[in-house]
């Protein structure tokens, strides 16, 4: 079955561009032109992945995200935003209220496209091995749950905090660049988003609050998750 793409773009020409590239790519595309619509074609089928715009005519495409985030039913949907505010402010505002990935305008069809498969590649059925536990500490991962549980409560994490700390904990105590983690996290490799890493790595320690210190940043390098002492 064929991904569900939400596109919630404002212009003409580039939701019609970015929709045909989705199409002919397989993808069952729905666009949207502003928030209202994009709430409800959202509750009206939920999608595998949001490709939002910031700036829309009646209401902000991070009121979108932070409402989305909010709810039990949307929380993780993969969210990508689309917008010409590059800005790193608005870049760590965007991931703080629940974005998993952020593409500034303008941009490549060639990278867009190549962000949206690895998002939802992200998505597709697990394998057998997603069926286990990882504990250690007062850190509990439900793998096949998709659920985080510290000190018996459960954490709230986007769908790339889940997956990169799950890809760091499989690898305790080996340091992962940032490189590495940009391919196989988000599925590419640029030098110029290798501060995604570290915004979400920083949002990450925040919401593990006492583990989080077991995220280590080594210098230069990247990131090692080291098993509690």
């Amino acid at each position: 079955m064929s991904k569900h793409v939400l596109l919630v773009e404002d212009e003409p020409d580039l939701n019609e561009t970015i929709s045909f590239n989705l199409d002919s790519e397989g993808y069952e595309v729905a666009s949207v032109f502003n928030g209202k619509d994009a709430l409800k074609a959202i509750e009206k089928k939920k999608p595998d992945l949001i490709l939002l715009d910031l700036m829309l005519p009646d209401m902000s495409g991070l009121e979108i995200c932070r409402e989305l985030r909010s709810s039990k039913k949307t929380k993780k949907i993969p969210i990508m935003m689309v917008t010409a505010k590059g800005e790193e402010v608005d870049r760590i505002v965007g991931f703080e209220l629940g974005a998993d990935d952020y593409i500034v305008k303008p941009f490549s069809i060639r990278e867009f496209m190549l962000r949206v498969s690895a998002m939802l590649k992200r998505t597709d059925n697990k394998s057998d091995a997603d069926e286990d536990l990882i504990t250690f500490d007062s850190l509990e991962i439900d793998l096949a749950a998709h659920r985080v549980k510290l000190d018996d409560q459960e954490i709230s994490l986007t769908a790339k905090e889940f997956a990169l700390l799950q890809y760091l904990t499989e690898r305790m105590g080996r340091v992962q660049t940032r490189d590495a983690l940009l391919d196989e996290v988000w599925g590419y490799n640029s030098e110029v988003t290798t501060r995604t890493v570290d915004t979400h790595v920083k949002r990450l320690r925040s919401k593990l609050k006492h583990v989080g210190s077991n995220i280590e940043t080594v210098r230069g390098v990247g990131y090692r998750f080291n098993s509690p002492s």
